[in-house]
């Protein structure tokens, strides 16, 4: 080339040696980041991509810590019950020890009143003060609210999970459609010839009789109704002068059963059984137990003991559920489907209790003073605190397997999850350091041969110099 105004060679240099330490740059960009991708201007699919799973990373790690945190709120719920159910097992003891009244005088049973009277006091400050992060657990603010119960159909309502709708509020219907019944066994003494010897059986034990010639029906009614505690079966006469036996709970764990060990007796060979309530809520088939229904699926688990008036009759009975409960967000994503809310009500003696004979007792009534105190009504106090005990073994089981069917397992499957988001995010963002530092390699020798190019390029413009003459 013979021109000097333009040369093409050393601007195609300057444009490749430009270029050269573009990617130079690049390469040491990305190795000083450990980046692939910095700016959008990289790899603007893999950027959105990457920015995706980077937030799904985020919310995943956020759920979880969330789940970490209920686990730790339910751990101290389940060990505050705990406490609770050493009190209330040091209750039923005091209570068994008092009904021996034929030993015990009554400075015994006052002392012991006095020690049920502490283990009370114990409850109702373990209810109020137990607290996780400022929250109060067991004082009832973590129940769920309902409204429209109707206490002439139910006598006590547990509802201990619920999902709610976004309006906030839950319909439910009971629907009963199979009424609980007790057993019953009738018979009449028309037949007694000489003594009679008959075993009558039920739920709680067995008592033998034994009747003469000429018994009425009214002597064997008072003859039972003297062991019904005992036996668990109440005795009466019918209009018709029969006598009727009957279990004095309702449900299929109802039993009367009359044996006649010798001579003839009506009703006798007769194995009787009571009838559970059946019925749904909502649709949902719920699983009935005497009086009580309970109902466990993914979006509701409660339990209900139903009155007598109710229980005993086919019909329904509506309610809804307004708010409350413990609301743990345990997914990445703000939705119904990835929260759980479990109800936990008030656990001092006056929210303990259940229903007795489709009665609602409660935990206080042993207190002193009270209808179920040491003096009073040991039985009826026995009934209440053997219900207790029971519900708040059920509740402590119900937040263990929470705990480990649903927490732990959502911990594991999250943290597996985090895992395989994590690895993608990395193979689309983070930089491969053996293919960089090639890159960078190539990119350091185009340089310096670009450079080293320019340069001659830059030169050959003298080469006119020599078609000039010398003067």
């Amino acid at each position: 080339m013979s021109r000097i105004n333009t040369n093409v060679t050393s601007l195609v240099s300057r444009i490749n040696l430009s270029k050269a330490n573009g990617d130079l740059q690049v390469s040491l960009n990305r190795l000083s980041t450990g980046l692939r991708i910095n700016t959008g201007k990289d790899d603007p699919a893999g950027l959105i991509a990457s920015e995706s799973l980077r937030s799904d990373i985020v919310s995943i790690n956020r759920a979880i810590s969330n789940t970490q945190q209920a686990d730790g709120l339910v751990a101290t719920t389940e060990g505050a019950l705990s406490q609770i159910s050493k009190l209330l097992n040091d209750i039923r003891g005091l209570v068994t020890e008092s009904a021996n009244t034929g030993a015990l005088s009554s400075e015994q049973i006052a002392a012991n009143q006095l020690q049920v009277d502490a283990s009370l006091e114990a409850i109702d400050r373990i209810a109020g003060s137990t607290s996780f992060q400022g929250k109060k657990l067991l004082d009832g603010s973590l129940g769920f609210i309902t409204s429209s119960v109707s206490a002439t159909d139910i006598s006590a309502l547990d509802v201990q999970q619920a999902t709610l709708p976004s309006s906030g509020s839950l319909a439910l219907t009971i629907n009963v459609t199979t009424a609980a019944a007790k057993a019953t066994v009738t018979g009449s003494n028309a037949n007694l010839a000489g003594a009679v010897v008959v075993e009558i059986k039920g739920s709680k034990g067995a008592e033998v009789f034994t009747f003469g010639t000429g018994t009425t029906a009214a002597a064997i009614v008072s003859a039972v109704s003297l062991v019904s505690n005992a036996i668990g079966v109440d005795a009466a006469t019918n209009g018709a002068g029969a006598y009727v036996f009957t279990s004095q709970e309702y449900g299929a764990d109802a039993v009367v059963e009359v044996t006649a060990i010798s001579g003839t007796f009506t009703g006798a060979g007769t194995r009787a059984t009571g009838t559970d309530v059946a019925g749904n809520v909502n649709g949902a088939v719920v699983a009935g137990k005497g009086l009580s229904i309970s109902l466990n699926t993914s979006t509701l688990d409660l339990q209900a003991s139903l009155t007598t008036t109710f229980g005993t009759t086919v019909g329904s009975t509506s309610f809804n559920i307004t708010g409350g409960g413990a609301q743990f967000q345990l997914g990445p994503d703000v939705l119904s489907n990835q929260q759980s809310r479990i109800g936990l009500q008030s656990f001092n003696s006056a929210g303990l209790g259940d229903a007795i004979s489709g009665v609602q007792r409660r935990l206080y009534e042993l207190k002193s003073g009270q209808a179920a105190d040491l003096d009073s009504d040991t039985s009826t106090a026995f009934q209440i605190v053997d219900k207790v005990i029971s519900k708040v073994a059920t509740l402590r089981g119900r937040l263990g397997a929470f705990q480990r069917t649903t927490l732990d397992t959502n911990i594991a499957s999250l943290n597996d999850t985090l895992t395989n988001i994590t690895e993608a995010e990395s193979k689309i963002r983070d930089a491969d350091f053996a293919e960089e530092t090639a890159r960078l390699t190539r990119s350091q020798i185009l340089v310096q041969s670009g450079t080293a190019v320019l340069s001659i390029a830059n030169q050959s413009p003298q080469q006119a110099l020599a078609l000039l003459p010398r003067g």
